[in-house]
Formats: structure tokens, C-alpha cells, sequence
């Protein structure tokens, strides 16, 4: 009987790593393995998870250890009591992850498999070191104890086998990197194009490749694989020798970083989008930023150019430390090489001219895409396409037909409402631009969003702002999560916003009802703004 129930709670261990394991390894996952201490910063930042109800399988194993390791019967009814408890944490662990996953699901990646090979090999070494002497009860309570601490510690334990494989996944690295060198070696004609800055990486990067796809076959990277790890698998797995132009969007998270990443692909030309405060926790200061974004720009070769923005301040003071030529674009500064101007928004795309530098015509181009911030992302394409020799009546119609980037001020019909969705990352300028345009709409506006994250002590300072933004465009707000909104309410507060018209939800899918009531008597037009990743769901 005794072998039976010990069986019985062995298997209950198993159940319940099996399912806090795969939520601990989405959330190492979502904070990039760690990297600049991401990770753990997520534990520690989520502490209250650890008052969980594991805690009362240790204090029976102890008990069992301590007081009633020679009392067969009673030894039985609390192992079946800590299995019980055992299979609630495991029932418990699985309902989060499909709560959190709606978002995005943990990718079942080589390196996850070796991970959950190692830590599975770390949750049986006490079995197998104790053994299987159910015989003696003392020595089963023990490993009952130490397999209890480990799922209790689950976080760590998966941390530490994360540490022990760090040979493995550098030789891997170093391996995969090799070959993305020796592949873009063979490429000798292929043109390597940067695109880094605190905001519109992804927006610029597909932009310019719908541009120059007119007349190249031009690859950007896909999604926002910006890391030396997504540089490389995209190498690897995704580019062809018939690539004309690799787009390579760059992020960093603290100095250096872009500067390797230039190492790796060795762009002739680049783009610097808009230099903010985006990531200030990891860099420290914003002057921190600005010089890892120039790492890009101070890495071109002689014979290339880079795409700086005329209008960013932080571009205009910068003192570049080499020769590259600088080609500037600006809206407001027309003291550039490429201009737009007579800027018209609506709700169904932006119109523009376009003026270059020693042509005294304006060229007229029009976009689907929404808002002034987008059209800077155009002009660098523009400058880029023009310097890469693509006529002006190319230029206009491959900027007719660019694409509306997925989450980013994406324009769409949701069931019986208009969504605006800005879902991906939000910042203080992106925000500022996303009200702006929300206040260009029709009918019923609503902004629903959990507000702005990483943007280190000044967080707060900045959500009071973006609520005193919202309070000047929006008819109703709905903010995601209680606790981390309070800022962004005191700024529709102080802005004078009726507290009737601010609900509050702690999951977004709340919000698609509640919308749809309300677009039943008006037309409403609701921006989203910002989808925070499952790494900072709040309880």
C-alpha cells in the first residue's frame, strides 16, 4: 500500500512541475533567457507568487520527516493529502497558462527542449540518489521534503538549469553564427541596410521593404527578431541567394549591443528612426540611449550613408565620431535633404508632399498608413529608394501600396466598431501620436490600455501624462489592470475627465463586449494601445 500512495505522489510531482515548469519557461522565454537580468527582475518583481499553495506540502514533508516516519497509516493520509495538494497546484498552473498564452504561447524551441531536459534531470536526482527504498519511510519523506522545496523553487531550479547548459547554447551560438558570417560572405552584391532607434523600427524596416521591393528583391527581417539570435536564425533559415537588400532591424537593451550586431551583418547603410526613452531602465539614461543608437550610424563604412531624422534633436546635437555621409529628412525642419509638408490625416490614410533638397518641385504621395510619425518612416524610404536609383513615380506608387504593420496603428472593422490597434510596445511618442490620431476620428472614441512599461523611474511621470493626452481626445477610457493604471488615472483626473466614463478591467478581452454595447448606439472608433506581454499580467 505504501509503495502504491508513494507512487501516487511522485506522479502528482510530475504533474504539477510539468505545468508551473511550462509557465516558468514561457516567462524565461518572453524575458529573452535572461538577458540584462530580465528574468529575474520578472521574479522578483512577481514575489507574491510564491505565497502559493506548495508551501503546505513542505510543512507536511517536514512533518513527516520529523514526527511520523515510523506511523505507516497516518504516513499514507498525509501523502495523500500532499498529492491532492500537488494536483490543485498543477490544475491551478495550467488554467494561468492558457490565461496568459492567448497572447503568445511558449515556442517549443530546441533550446526550451534542452532545458526541460536538464531541469528534469535535476528534479530526479534525488530519487535516484535516495532511491526507490519505500521500505524505509524516513528516507521517502526526505525526497518528498526535496522534491517539494524544488517545485516550491520551480523558477530557480529552472534558472539553474539554465546556468548549466550556458557551454552548451555558446558552442551552439557560436556555431550558427559562424555560419551566418560565411553565408552572408558568399553574398558579395547583397546590400545590408541597419534600422535601429527607441521607436518605428519595425514599421520603418517593412515600409522601406515595401518601397524598394518595386524595384529589388529586398528581405527584411521578419517580426521583431532583432537580437543577435533572431539576426542569426533569419540568416540561416530565411534569406536566399536571391536577395538583393537584408534589412536588418536592430534592438539593444543596453550599450554595445547594436555595435555587435553591425559586427555580425556589416551594414553599409542605415537608418536611425527616433531617439526617446524607450528601454531607459536597462540603458540607465537617455544619453546612454542615444549613443547606442549611434553605434549603427558610427559603424557604416566611408562609401555608405545613413537616414537621420531632422526634426529629433537628439539626432541634430549629435557629434558623429566618423565620415559616413548623412542623408536628413524632417517634416518641421526644412533645412533638409528630403521634406514633407501640406500633411493631411483622415481616417482613411495620410497624404503628403514631398520636396528634395535642389528640386524646386513637390512630389504628391499618399499612404494608407495613419498619422505624421509614419510619414517620417516614409520619407527614410523614400530617401533610401532614391539613392538606390528608383525613379520618383516608383517611389509614389510603392508608397500607395505599403502595408498597414500588424499592431501598429492598424486600422480595422471588429465586429459592429472601428479598432485602431497599437497593441505592439507602446512609448510615450508613439502613444502621444496614437491620441493624435484617435482625435482625428469620427463618431465615439475610446482608448483602452494598461498604460506604458520599462521606462524606469520616470513610468510614472509619464502614464500621468499619457493620461492627460487621452483626456483631450477620448469620450470613454478603459484601463487594463487596477494597480498599474493609477497613474494614467490621476492624469485624466487632473485633466478634469468624468471619473463615470473610466472603466476598469484586468484582462482586455473584458473590453470587446463592453465595446460592442456601446457601438450598438454610436459608431465608436477604439484605440488600443499597448498589449502588455504576459510577463506583466496583473493578478
Amino acid at each position: 500500500m505504501i509503495i502504491l500512495v508513494y507512487l501516487i505522489v511522485l506522479i502528482a510531482f510530475f504533474y504539477a512541475n510539468y505545468y508551473r515548469g511550462h509557465r516558468t519557461l514561457h516567462m524565461l522565454q518572453q524575458n529573452l533567457y535572461n538577458e540584462n537580468n530580465r528574468y529575474l527582475k520578472w521574479v522578483f518583481k512577481n514575489i507574491n507568487d510564491f505565497l502559493s499553495l506548495d508551501i503546505f506540502a513542505i510543512g507536511i514533508s517536514l512533518v513527516g520527516i520529523f514526527v511520523i516516519y515510523d506511523l505507516q497509516i497516518i504516513s499514507i493520509i498525509c501523502m495523500l493529502v500532499i498529492s491532492v495538494i500537488l494536483f490543485i497546484v498543477g490544475y491551478t498552473s495550467h488554467n494561468t497558462i492558457i490565461k496568459d498564452q492567448n497572447k503568445k504561447k511558449l515556442v517549443i524551441t530546441k533550446r526550451i527542449k534542452r532545458l526541460i531536459f536538464t531541469s528534469s534531470i535535476l528534479y530526479l536526482i534525488p530519487v535516484v540518489f535516495l532511491g526507490l527504498n519505500t521500505d524505509n519511510l524516513y528516507f521517502a519523506w526526505i525526497i518528498i521534503f526535496i522534491e517539494s522545496i524544488m517545485l516550491y523553487l520551480n523558477r530557480f531550479v529552472i534558472f539553474i538549469a539554465m546556468i548549466i547548459n550556458t557551454p552548451v547554447e555558446k558552442l551552439i551560438y557560436l556555431h550558427y553564427r559562424s555560419m551566418a558570417q560565411g553565408k552572408l560572405k558568399k553574398m558579395s552584391n547583397l546590400k545590408v541596410i541597419g534600422i535601429t532607434g527607441s521607436y518605428g523600427k519595425t514599421s520603418s524596416k517593412n515600409i522601406l521593404a515595401d518601397i524598394l521591393n518595386v524595384n529589388y528583391n529586398a528581405f527584411p527581417t521578419p517580426r521583431n527578431l532583432n537580437t543577435f539570435n533572431g539576426l542569426i536564425m533569419t540568416i540561416n533559415n530565411d534569406m536566399d541567394k536571391f536577395t538583393d537588400i537584408f534589412i536588418a532591424e536592430m534592438g539593444a537593451y543596453v550599450r554595445g549591443e547594436i555595435r555587435g550586431l553591425c559586427k555580425l551583418v556589416k551594414p553599409k547603410y542605415g537608418i536611425l528612426t527616433k531617439i526617446g526613452t524607450a528601454h531607459l531602465e536597462s540603458f540607465g539614461s537617455q544619453e546612454n540611449i542615444q549613443k547606442a543608437k549611434f553605434e549603427l550610424i558610427e559603424s557604416l563604412p566611408a562609401d555608405g550613408f545613413g537616414i537621420l531624422n531632422g526634426d529629433d534633436p537628439l539626432q541634430l546635437n549629435y557629434d558623429l565620431k566618423n565620415k559616413v555621409r548623412i542623408i536628413w529628412i524632417g517634416i518641421d525642419n526644412k533645412d533638409v535633404d528630403v521634406y514633407a509638408t501640406n500633411i493631411k490625416c483622415s481616417n482613411k490614410g495620410t497624404e503628403f508632399d514631398v520636396v528634395f533638397k535642389g528640386d524646386k518641385k513637390k512630389y504628391h504621395f499618399e499612404t494608407k498608413l495613419l498619422g505624421k510619425h509614419n510619414v517620417y518612416n516614409i520619407l527614410a524610404g523614400i530617401a533610401c529608394g532614391r539613392e538606390f536609383d528608383i525613379a520618383i513615380e516608383d517611389l509614389i506608387h510603392a508608397v500607395k501600396g505599403v502595408k498597414p504593420v500588424e499592431h501598429r496603428l492598424e486600422l480595422k472593422k471588429l465586429g459592429n466598431f472601428y479598432q485602431i490597434d497599437d497593441a505592439y510596445n507602446s512609448n510615450p511618442v508613439g502613444a502621444a501620436n496614437a491620441c493624435e490620431i484617435l482625435g482625428m476620428m469620427p463618431g465615439k472614441k475610446v482608448v483602452v490600455t494598461p498604460g506604458m512599461i520599462e521606462l524606469g523611474e520616470k513610468e510614472d511621470e509619464y502614464n500621468k501624462k499619457f493620461g492627460e493626452q487621452i483626456a483631450k481626445v477620448a469620450d470613454e477610457v478603459i484601463l487594463i489592470g487596477e494597480k498599474k493604471t493609477i497613474p494614467i488615472k490621476e492624469g485624466l483626473l487632473r485633466k478634469g475627465f468624468d471619473k463615470d466614463k473610466i472603466i476598469v478591467f484586468n484582462d482586455v478581452r473584458e473590453a470587446y463586449p463592453y465595446i460592442g454595447e456601446l457601438a450598438k448606439k454610436d459608431e465608436v472608433y477604439a484605440l488600443f494601445e499597448n498589449d502588455l506581454p504576459d510577463t506583466f499580467n496583473e493578478k
